[in-house]
């Protein structure tokens, strides 16, 4: 169940990012299109960042050192970019813009995705 809840949180902010930054767009004609659309943009994300972050993290440790952590903004923004990449090479209608668009895009997510994650709490992790 918790993973559900985690995929739900991903999906909804993933679309307020659509809605709220410019540059990522979702072009579904319609309501149920956008939903999947935005369910599989998020499942596509969680398994971008499941599987390259941690060898990124691995072998670009000195510059996370040497940045404070501060890189993991632009690392997360590319796999944000990487994960428009994939949507458009599976025909799934969800679009970055650039760059730029996808560390604020990428950002947007992860905080709006850690405040869901506090307010729709799994009750099994207590």
């Amino acid at each position: 169940m918790s993973l559900l809840i985690r995929l739900a949180v991903s999906a909804l902010a993933v679309w307020l990012s659509t809605i709220i930054v410019p540059g990522i767009d979702v072009t579904a004609e319609t309501t149920a299109g956008t939903i999947g659309t935005v369910v599989l943009v998020a499942v596509i994300f969680g398994v971008v960042n499941a599987v390259l972050k941690p060898i990124i993290k691995t072998v670009g440790c000195a510059f996370y050192f040497f940045t404070l952590g501060l890189i993991s903004i632009i690392v997360n923004g590319l796999l944000f970019l990487l994960t428009s990449w994939i949507a458009g090479k599976l025909d799934i209608p969800f679009h970055v813009d650039g760059f730029w668009h996808a560390v604020l895009g990428a950002l947007f997510v992860g905080i709006v995705s850690f405040v869901l994650g506090i307010v729709f709490k799994d009750r099994s992790d207590d």
